[in-house]
């Protein structure tokens, strides 16, 4: 029996989701970034990175007041360790594209703490509905 997905759990490498929803990647909200050419550097990156670094695009993903949002997903050794999602707001620069690659270059969430000067831009994702209160 094979397994349903092209890459095992084990060998799950971290995951980049960037955001090219609404507003994120949109030139008419942060006209001074040139959003093809930070997707163009991170996926050069993954297709480098021997396997080690994915990248998805994704639709909105609801902060849209932090755009541009990179969610940095752990490596299954990532997670073993305790690494879980984290979101970057405000990625609209070379400097946090440059932030980015060196911390999943050195392992990512579980593996390693990110940038000083990327922590200082880590948001939390929104719910789209709130949740209900119990009475």
């Amino acid at each position: 029996m094979t397994a349903p997905f092209p890459t095992p759990y084990a060998a799950r490498p971290c995951t980049l989701v960037v955001c090219r929803g609404c507003c994120c990647g949109n030139a008419s909200k942060h006209p001074g970034t040139d959003h093809q050419r930070q997707l163009d550097r991170l996926s050069a990156a993954a297709a480098d990175s021997g396997g080690r670094l994915a990248l998805r695009t994704t639709e909105c993903l609801g902060p849209c007041d932090q755009a541009n949002i990179v969610v940095v997903q752990p490596s299954a050794e990532g997670r073993r360790k305790g690494g879980r999602a984290v979101w970057i707001g405000f990625a609209t620069d070379d400097g946090s594209t440059d932030d980015i690659l060196a911390w999943v270059a050195s392992g990512g969430p579980g593996e390693t703490e990110p940038p000083a000067s990327l922590a200082l831009q880590i948001v939390s994702p929104r719910r789209a509905t709130p949740l209900r209160r119990r009475r």
